[in-house]
């Protein structure tokens, strides 16, 4: 196992290997559905009047009502999808603020900083039955990607 310098692995303790999901608070549960749902082609886990779940394969964004907090700059998530100028071109489309090309990241109505990355272009890759059932015509990593992936080990 590779650690940073000056980090310890002490016996018993254990590992961070993944994010299962990302909360996000709202003002309103139905009005935060039908924003994000104006950009991205979800499946919705569940709802209740405060709370509601959007299932992202293996993992879910949680979206919980009454905004308790104000916005943040440096404070983001990175949500991975499939076609990353699609997003771009609805939000521009929608007339929110963002780069016209290069990095994508955007405010939503309630302050919550997202980032956009193409799954093709990241490290981190899906089981083959939760690619296939997200993207089941196929999504393949780009160069890069595949060269970090080799460089972690974490190739199989």
């Amino acid at each position: 196992m590779r650690s940073l310098p000056g980090s310890v692995m002490l016996p018993g303790m254990a590992r961070a290997i993944g994010i299962n999901h990302v909360a996000l608070e709202v003002g309103d549960i139905d009005e935060a559905l039908a924003w994000y749902g104006r950009f991205f082609a979800f499946e919705l886990r569940g709802k209740r009047p405060t709370m509601a779940w959007i299932d992202l394969g293996d993992q879910f964004l949680a979206l919980s009502a009454g905004r308790r907090q104000g916005p943040d700059d440096g404070r983001h998530f990175g949500l991975v999808v499939d076609d990353k100028e699609a997003v771009r071109a609805a939000l521009l489309d929608a007339g929110v603020t963002v780069a016209a090309s290069g990095g994508l990241r955007f405010e939503d109505p309630w302050g919550n900083q997202v980032e956009i990355v193409d799954y093709r272009d990241v490290q981190f890759t899906k089981v083959p039955a939760v690619l296939h059932a997200l993207a089941p015509d196929g999504l393949q990593k780009s160069a890069e990607a595949l060269a970090e992936i080799e460089r972690k080990g974490l190739a199989g």
